[in-house]
């Protein structure tokens, strides 16, 4: 289900949703969930099943009540777009938990930062904690281990006899990792890896390292 790692003599846990879990400072990052994007799309005419907003909801609270964190950290594109009725079942989910939310500002975080504010989450450019960078883009910035989203990574494995897997992944470079979009409606980008780099597949509800060299 879920995988522990060390990163700068620290501890953290992945979790098959696509969340990462920082066990010293209790504090759980969750990247790209994308809220809205489903009404955004059905509002347009796509038939996409109503089902598919609660998804998102369903993850979020299994993850949280996992881990019971003291602070969840969005990695910014929380929200796909502009308010629909999707705000109103974030509004409420957020009043039914008990840890701080911060959102660190992403690329489709364009509602006005009032609406947020009225909810008690603080929305910043960027965290530093000794020594770990949190960003929504990635940031090769000096002396930092940056954890990031945005690309949405995911893996593209093949196998004997025209095999073929394709699944988001957790990618792990030397001073950063992307995680995976939280979001049940979203794509991926599939990256190819260097041999410094470590990926943890997500595959069913498990995170699984895998040797791609």
């Amino acid at each position: 289900m879920t995988l522990p790692i060390t990163i700068n003599d620290q501890y953290f846990v992945l979790h098959q949703s696509g969340a990462i879990f920082w066990v010293r400072e209790n504090v759980l990052m969750i990247s790209d969930v994308h809220l809205g994007k489903v009404a955004h799309f059905r509002k347009h005419g796509f038939a996409i099943p109503n089902e598919a907003v609660h998804e998102n909801f369903e993850r979020l609270d299994n993850v949280v009540h996992f881990f019971k964190p003291d602070t969840i950290v969005f990695l910014g594109d929380l929200f796909h777009s502009k308010i629909n009725n999707e705000w109103d079942l974030f509004a409420t989910w957020v009043t039914e938990i008990t840890a701080r939310v911060v959102l660190v500002e992403g690329n489709h975080d364009i509602i006005s930062k009032k609406h947020y504010s009225n909810l008690g989450i603080a929305i910043v450019p960027e965290m530093v904690i000794d020594g770990f960078l949190l960003t929504h883009h990635p940031d090769g910035r000096e002396g930092y281990f940056n954890f990031c989203g945005h690309i949405h990574p995911g893996i593209y494995l093949r196998g004997i006899g025209r095999q073929s897997l394709r699944l988001p992944c957790f990618f792990q470079r030397p001073k950063q990792m992307i995680l995976p979009a939280f979001g049940t409606f979203t794509g991926k980008y599939y990256l190819t890896p260097d041999e410094e780099d470590l990926v943890y597949l997500i595959a069913k509800d498990e995170v699984i390292p895998i040797n791609t060299n």
